[in-house]
């Protein structure tokens, strides 16, 4: 075994292989990128003026391509889903619509699935982006714009298996989405509505009063109490810290675990000294309509591991790093 791996090392080198499959491609992605001109500006054009959705279609590796294009499409701004050709032809044509406009993705620009769909495109009034590598071809000649992903040649050694094509089809549709997204405006608060479940929606989406514990399970107390009566409400409300408020409401302080640790050092009475007294005045606080992402940076900063929260300065609610952890902002 050891002598047929000595052997076969000797032969043949995997990461040899793997540079020449990237240069390969690299070279192609750079040489579909030189030859970019006016066509890629009008098929964005058209995509801009669409009033209904970007359907893109593609057979094969292409669909495979196509379908990552949409995906790419509609978490940039650009209403976009992938349509099947073979299944168009028998019932799902039915999804498109005269004001949607389709990106068909062919390297040969002769697939049987979609040129047999250009004469129903052509009644319902569709508009046609075709992105093949070949001028020539029924696709190229059939559309409004043509955008060329022609290739010198595959990654695959005989040059057969689709590679460089679709890695060039796949750059381009990106080219096409992030071109799309700076039309648009697009901005990270955009992104993140198409993405509430990852963790940029989490941190651009949840707000401080969507984890804040307030109501009843705020902990506060008035600040001539007993430091009993406040390490009890600490102990209920289990935030690890009480607000501390004056007789008019007003919040003047907060009393935590760490003021805790220091006030046993200091021999003090729990029941006859106010908390008042051993408080930790102006503490830090943050309005409720902020970002939960900036309670975390307030709490870093300051080195703290909860939060007072106000409303145009009254105080309504508090919460802590675990929260915040929960909430998977962290």
């Amino acid at each position: 075994m050891k002598a047929i791996e000595a052997g076969f090392e000797l032969a043949w080198s995997a990461s040899e292989v793997a540079r020449r499959v990237m240069q390969i491609e690299a070279e192609a992605i750079s040489a579909v990128a030189s030859r970019l001109d006016t066509q890629f500006d009008r098929a964005c054009q058209l995509l801009l003026a669409c009033h209904g959705r970007v359907i893109i279609m593609g057979m094969g590796k292409s669909g495979h391509v196509a379908r990552k294009i949409a995906a790419t499409m509609a978490s940039t701004g650009t209403p976009a889903f992938f349509v099947h050709p073979g299944e168009a032809a028998h019932g799902d044509l039915g999804m498109i619509t005269s004001a949607d406009i389709v990106l068909a993705l062919s390297n040969s620009g002769e697939s049987d699935e979609l040129v047999a769909l250009l004469p129903s495109l052509k009644r319902l009034g569709v508009a046609l982006v075709a992105m093949t590598g070949n001028l020539k071809s029924t696709l190229a000649l059939e559309s409004n714009v043509h955008l060329d992903v022609a290739v010198a040649e595959e990654a695959c050694p005989l040059n057969l298996a689709p590679t460089a094509s679709t890695t060039v089809a796949l750059a381009l549709g990106d080219a096409l989405a992030v071109a799309l997204l700076e039309a648009r405006g697009f901005q990270a608060e955009d992104f993140a509505l198409s993405h509430p479940g990852g963790t940029l929606g989490r941190r651009l989406l949840v707000h401080v009063r969507d984890l804040m514990h307030h109501g009843e399970r705020l902990p506060v107390v008035q600040d001539d109490v007993p430091l009993r009566d406040a390490l009890l409400e600490i102990s209920r409300k289990g935030l690890g810290m009480t607000a501390v408020v004056n007789s008019s409401g007003e919040l003047v302080g907060v009393y935590t675990d760490g003021d805790l640790r220091r006030t046993l050092d200091r021999d003090i009475d729990l029941r006859t000294t106010a908390v008042s007294a051993v408080m930790t005045p102006n503490p830090a606080t943050i309005e409720a309509s902020r970002l939960a992402a900036e309670a975390v940076q307030v709490m870093e900063s300051r080195r703290i591991n909860g939060l007072l929260v106000q409303d145009q300065g009254r105080l309504v609610g508090a919460l802590n790093m675990h929260d915040l952890l929960r909430a998977r902002v962290v």
